[in-house]
């Protein structure tokens, strides 16, 4: 199965990021917070990997179609790694040292970037790419997201809702330059790996900073999951599973519909 060639238009959103937005934003709950902060700090880097990875190939695609998703792809992962750069400067308002962290993940994408061969690269961003249109949609569908702060959840529904748009793209140019199963599941599981040990990394990093223990962490995971009804562990499990068809693409998940729920509010935010 082939995506549709749709249009990625690319929004300029402009969020009022500042000092009304509390440290724990999202339900007043910390854990519940620093999980998206934990994503946050990853993603301007990442997604300027994503878009690298694309780009290397652009040269051999010859699809006019598919051309004009690879534009509008790398038009909307920049404009999520800058919003979500200006988002940091009010995390250190509110106190976080994220610096250090910050230019170690850089560094980690830079090497990965030098080291890693392009056809890899392409597939570990086809694979992450699968992984943020999951975790969109999980988060799209979720009524608890009414609990984040306003900003903070216009955030959030613009990144999902255009992670959704684009999430067959990367995927697309590795069928087109390399379609071979082993290299698709060689890059899902290196991202996988990335984005567990990155995201816990920084996860963990703020709730240390906040003075919340591991048993204390543990145990607001746990009342986290059982409000959620595990809901976001089984749609990263069966994501997970999915991947593995060898006839899967993204197009296969019907999301799209979920995703355009939030185009008004998306758009009054550009």
């Amino acid at each position: 199965m082939h995506s549709d060639r749709h249009e990625i238009p690319v929004r300029k959103v402009s969020l009022p990021f500042g000092e009304n937005i509390p440290r724990h934003w999202f339900g007043d709950n910390a854990m519940q917070t620093h999980i998206f902060n934990g994503l946050n700090l990853v993603f301007p880097d990442g997604e300027r990997f994503f878009v690298r990875s694309v780009m290397d190939h652009v040269d051999r695609i010859d699809d006019p179609a598919l051309l004009a998703q690879v534009r509008g792809f790398a038009g909307q992962e920049g404009r999520h790694a800058h919003e979500h750069e200006r988002y940091f400067a009010t995390m250190r308002a509110q106190g976080y040292r994220i610096d250090t962290f910050l230019r170690r993940f850089h560094k980690f994408t830079t090497l990965s970037t030098k080291f890693f061969p392009a056809a890899l690269r392409l597939s570990v961003t086809a694979g992450a790419e699968h992984y943020t249109a999951t975790l969109g949609a999980n988060a799209l569908a979720n009524p608890r997201l009414n609990e984040a702060h306003p900003v903070m959840r216009k955030l959030i529904a613009w990144h999902a809702m255009e992670e959704i748009e684009h999430k067959a793209v990367a995927f697309d140019v590795l069928q087109k330059v390399n379609p071979s199963y082993l290299l698709r599941i060689a890059g899902f599981l290196l991202a996988t790996l990335v984005l567990i040990t990155w995201t816990v990394s920084a996860t963990r990093m703020l709730l240390r900073q906040d003075g919340i223990s591991k048993p204390e962490a543990k145990a607001m995971l746990r009342e986290l999951e059982r409000r959620d009804r595990g809901q976001m562990r089984r749609a990263i499990r069966d994501g997970f599973r999915i991947y593995f068809r060898r006839d899967f693409h993204p197009s296969q998940i019907e999301d799209r519909e979920l995703a355009q729920s939030f185009l008004a509010e998306v758009t009054a935010a550009a």
